[in-house]
């Protein structure tokens, strides 16, 4: 089914098309070529990172980084069940056990006074989740780490561009992740990136990154061959796709202030309906600088919500739900969680609607879900 106004829509800002064509033009399409390159040091600039490594996806990303802080089985890795499962199988394929915490009711992230109550002799890494593009609380959660010994790799696939008091998601952990999806605010089709924010996995994050060889040496002439010499996977993108999210990258500014635009009328414009009671809005808290990468409602019950996405639906309009909790999932189930054991991912999941948010949305399409909106409680949208 086509909708006049769909939940996403893929964008073009600036020269993606040209860079693609330029790509090809310089006979190197495959992982690595120039534009992989202008990407990477685009970012390490931008956010002040000490190295950035494109990869095929967050999903990449994240497991590069369980290799990297060598989790083994029986390791335990904390971790919040509302999240996608890329998260979770990166360490669930290296064996260890998910220890799932519940999260906040206000930002939705991962609860920091919930993680130490949670560690054991076996914990390795704590793995926050910057939902929505708000950060989590990384300083509590670096403090423990550090107490711990602890590694933290931060899930920041919805947080590139997004600040934690004056400091870049992805910059403030062991490791972190970025995604360049289709339907994150920066976009490739798919692809992603390891955030490597200590120099001592710089050389073996590349070597993994290529299939476990020493390639990346070869090409910098720092050795006369490559070979084998450790684990790993063919986690590079394609130059194609490097060019593509260049042009991207470049527009990252003009792109942050149309989001914010659209977040902000969003807002707005539903404020009275939270101010009725029939509504949550998003909170974006102190010290934290959003790349407002969605808008979502919190209903009052499940019913409600799935109501609402319906009668939006009947409208040409695209709304959805998001994450099934993890740890009510069948594989979830079979590590012993079962329902009622993390209460707020619980009732978050049964009520959060995300709302139409893409570059291109227009203030009249906004206003159009909004009015829609207002309709379906039976209340009128008064416009200026």
């Amino acid at each position: 089914m086509s909708y006049s106004i769909p939940f996403n829509k893929p964008f073009i800002i600036g020269k993606e098309l040209y860079y693609i064509a330029q790509s090809v033009l310089n006979g190197q399409i495959s992982g690595d070529g120039p534009y992989t390159k202008l990407c990477q040091q685009l970012l390490e600039n931008t956010f002040a990172i000490q190295r950035v490594l494109l990869t095929t996806s967050c999903t990449s990303a994240l497991e590069m980084a369980a290799i990297l802080c060598n989790i083994q089985p029986g390791d335990e890795v904390i971790l919040p069940s509302y999240t996608f499962v890329s998260t979770a199988n990166a360490f669930y394929l290296r064996g260890a056990k998910l220890v799932f915490v519940d999260i906040r009711p206000d930002t939705l992230n991962l609860d920091e006074n919930l993680i130490e109550p949670a560690i054991t002799t076996r914990t390795k890494a704590i793995v926050p989740v910057h939902y929505a593009g708000v950060g989590c609380e990384m300083e509590s959660i670096n403090s423990i780490a550090r107490k711990h010994g602890l590694f933290v790799i931060e899930d920041a696939a919805q947080g590139v561009n997004a600040k934690y008091k004056d400091s870049f998601l992805g910059t403030l952990g062991n490791l972190g992740t970025y995604s360049f999806h289709e339907t994150k605010n920066f976009i490739c089709g798919e692809g992603g990136a390891l955030v490597i924010n200590n120099k001592e996995f710089i050389e073996r994050a590349e070597i993994i990154r290529e299939k476990g060889t020493n390639r990346s040496k070869f090409f910098r002439g720092q050795v006369d061959k490559y070979t084998w010499v450790d684990m790993g996977s063919s986690y590079v993108p394609s130059d194609i796709l490097a060019a593509f999210l260049y042009g991207q990258l470049e527009n990252m500014e003009k792109i942050n202030r149309q989001r914010k635009f659209i977040y902000k009328t969003y807002y707005e414009l539903l404020l009275p309906l939270a101010e009725h009671g029939l509504l949550r809005l998003p909170v974006i808290p102190e010290g934290c600088d959003s790349n407002y990468h969605m808008f979502y409602l919190l209903l009052k019950d499940h019913d409600t919500r799935m109501s609402l996405i319906e009668h939006l639906k009947k409208q040409g309009i695209l709304a959805v739900f998001h994450y099934v909790p993890l740890h009510t999932s069948p594989i979830g189930q079979t590590m012993g969680y079962s329902d009622g054991m993390l209460p707020v991912t619980e009732y978050i999941s049964e009520r959060l609607l995300r709302l139409p948010f893409y570059f291109e949305l227009q203030e009249m399409d906004i206003r159009t879900v909004v009015s829609e909106i207002f309709c379906f409680f039976n209340i009128e949208f008064l416009t200026d």
